[in-house]
């Protein structure tokens, strides 16, 4: 069944996690329609990227259901993106109070406000890759294998997932989105898939494993989102994808761009996932500081992250532009924004 929606001027939007990476872009793409934004962001969050977006801003923490109800009260559409991405944290507990916890009020919330839809933003982590090792991507039918959900980030998104789909059961119109790996302009943090690109701009990635990833401009995955929520299924989930890319293609695009060299050592899996442990037990358990290769990125690097996103541009119109855009925006944000190096920086030749 599919849920009629379309957001039209004036309409009381809200977008949880709106300072975000993905987040701004949404309230972006939202502007354009001319809605009233309510944009949610958490106490003392770097907000630079909702700057020129037109947002009532509401601060409110995520796990706070009073203030989730009153930054979502009058709302017709609700976005949730709010969640910690990372692969490591001190006290691995945050990420179901903030993951889980936080979804069930914006949940609740969303009832309360008789809002008409809502999107979750999920993630593709929670999709089975069991095919992916005989080069098939995987869609939203491949069903993930419980234990291959390594780290608390996929496993609390994985649970969110399913009390959104227990909400949607009990008559909650929503439908949801897995993004793959955004890139672009905007990323603050970085995220996790940023990282590979600022690693590469500053030298720090000497060597590669034998990798892929689905790599999407943040911008399209932000239009996907509308796509989802004006066209989406009731209880139905689409994968927001755009390129699936080795490893060595991504940083090949980045040396060509950049004039930078390319990593030619190519790390075999064992060593990856070794290297994952010991940074994981010394510098996370026993330092208890961010490891410098946290154990869950380790696992990430020896599996191939393909995915089909057919579902998503056959049944609400999902598209992409070429994945070299998104990686080229991403570094010449990075470069621009006083993220690389000086040394670094002088060494770039941008090529077109």
């Amino acid at each position: 069944m599919t849920g009629p929606a379309r957001i039209e001027p004036g309409d009381r939007v809200v977008i949880t996690g709106a300072s975000g990476f993905i987040g701004s872009a949404v309230a972006r793409a939202v502007q354009a329609s001319g809605a009233q934004i309510v944009a949610v962001v958490e106490p003392g969050a770097d907000d630079r990227n909702l700057r020129g977006i037109d947002a009532e801003r509401a601060v409110a923490d995520i796990r706070d259901i009073a203030a989730v109800r009153a930054a979502c009260a009058g709302a017709r559409f609700v976005f949730h993106l709010a969640a910690i991405y990372r692969f490591w944290a001190r006290d691995p507990r945050i990420f179901y109070d903030v993951n889980v916890g936080g979804t069930l009020n914006v949940l609740d919330a969303a009832r309360a406000a008789a809002c008409e839809r809502l999107v979750f933003t999920s993630t593709v982590g929670v999709v089975g890759l069991g095919g992916t090792r005989a080069g098939e991507p995987a869609d939203e039918t491949c069903y993930a294998d419980i234990a291959h959900l390594y780290g608390p980030y996929k496993r609390s998104k994985y649970t969110a997932e399913h009390e959104v789909l227990r909400a949607c059961a009990e008559g909650l119109d929503l439908c949801i989105v897995l993004p793959t790996f955004p890139l672009g302009p905007g990323d603050v943090t970085p995220t996790p898939t940023g990282k590979v690109v600022l690693d590469f701009l500053n030298g720090k990635m000497r060597a590669f494993t034998d990798t892929a990833l689905n790599v999407v401009h943040v911008d399209d995955l932000a239009l996907g989102h509308l796509a989802a929520l004006e066209r989406g299924g009731t209880g139905r989930s689409y994968i927001l994808g755009g390129e699936n890319l080795s490893m060595r293609a991504i940083l090949h695009t980045l040396a060509d761009y950049s004039g930078l060299p390319a990593p030619r050592l190519r790390v075999p899996a064992g060593l990856a996932l070794t290297a994952g442990a010991a940074s994981s037990l010394v510098q996370g358990r026993l330092l208890r500081r961010e490891p410098r290769v946290p154990l869950e990125a380790a696992r990430m690097s020896a599996t191939k992250m393909i995915f089909s996103d057919t579902r998503a541009r056959a049944e609400i119109g999902h598209t992409s532009r070429p994945a070299c855009d998104a990686i080229k925006e991403s570094a010449r944000w990075f470069a621009d924004n006083g993220y690389v190096t000086a040394r670094r920086r002088a060494a770039i030749k941008w090529r077109e």
